[in-house]
């Protein structure tokens, strides 16, 4: 094995994908996650998709007490941080909460690799940094407007915070990854997305809709300045998505120098939301019963992805299309 790498919220939606993406690599992935949002059978299935191990430590992020605890005795080689808490409309209504999550968590990562001087840190950051963009599509260098939500805003302040840390002349190789819409699941159709509750992304309502979880989807608005009036993303395979985080990791551990970066992570173009849906019928052969309602307040017209960045730095372009996206949420869906 090449070393150990602590993967935060290693159990959720992307995190999972990720340590079977640091397996296939040949790292052993070290998971610390308190289940908040994610089940505990992700851990199996991880092992069943790999045939490897990986250790599990549970417990909370936001607590240096428990890290140095538990954590301090293995020989970590870097970081991957994805344990926040993400739902974009729960954050309005539980800022705190949020805040609280989001930000100490990553303080006090920060400081327990510091105590172990381990200085390889990726940070599981988002496109929502940018809110509407005025110019398409959105490079690094686009600029930071102010956030639409508290999520949006910990994610800003978590990249500020990592940004202060490297300025201040700490040992630090770290990369924020900017992804947009990762969508879809692993082609075993052993792990994917779980929202709880109703879900904040369009492909798991979507899934839903179609199994008949729920009666209908709604798409919010048909009235923007796109296509065919619905609002557009850039959908990224998680797999695609998880590969770019493995590569990230890659490349501090073999440099030598002390760097602070972003980077985004998408396929480079945008889909609308009919658009979506009418691939995943014509995919998996299904037809969804859907409507057309009012604007969803917050939402971004159309938000898309200058990829070259991450190609040029990580050696990364995404594999997947959306069909195959598609098809996997929905092959993923059906074992639920």
């Amino acid at each position: 094995m090449k070393g150990k790498v602590l993967v935060t919220g290693g159990a959720g939606y992307i995190g999972s994908h990720t340590c079977v993406e640091l397996i296939n690599e040949g790292y052993e992935p070290v998971i610390v996650d308190n289940f908040s949002n994610s089940e505990r059978f992700v851990i199996d299935r991880i092992r069943e998709i790999t045939g490897a191990k990986c250790t599990l430590i549970e417990g909370d992020c936001t607590s240096l007490g428990f890290l140095e605890s538990n954590l301090k005795t293995l020989d970590l080689v870097g970081c991957i941080h994805f344990a926040a808490l993400k739902a974009v409309g729960e954050s309005s209504k539980l800022p705190l909460k949020y805040y609280h999550n989001n930000i100490a968590s990553t303080v006090a990562i920060l400081e327990f690799l510091k105590s172990i001087n381990c200085v390889n840190f990726v940070f599981s950051s988002s496109c929502t940094v940018y809110g509407q963009p005025d110019v398409l599509p959105v490079t690094e260098k686009s600029p930071i407007k102010p956030a639409e939500s508290p999520y949006g805003r910990s994610k800003q302040m978590c990249e500020d915070i990592i940004k202060d840390y490297f300025n201040s002349g700490k040992n630090i190789k770290a990369l924020a990854l900017r992804y947009f819409n990762p969508i879809g699941a692993h082609p075993s159709a052993l792990i994917g997305e779980l929202p709880l509750g109703t879900p904040n992304n369009l492909v798991p309502f979507i899934t839903q809709t179609a199994i008949g979880k729920r009666a209908e989807l709604t798409v919010f608005g048909n009235d923007y300045n796109t296509p065919d009036g619905t609002c557009i993303r850039d959908y990224i395979h998680v797999v695609d998505l998880a590969k770019a985080h493995v590569k990230a990791i890659k490349k501090l551990i073999v440099s030598n120098e002390s760097v602070f970066d972003v980077i985004n992570l998408g396929t480079g173009h945008g889909n609308s939301v009919l658009e979506v849906i009418e691939s995943f019928e014509k995919v998996n052969g299904i037809r969804l019963n859907y409507k057309i309602g009012p604007r969803r307040n917050g939402d971004v017209e159309k938000v898309y992805a200058d990829c070259s960045y991450a190609k040029d730095t990580l050696n990364w372009k995404t594999e997947l299309s959306l069909e195959e996206a598609l098809k996997d949420a929905w092959n993923w869906e059906k074992t639920l």
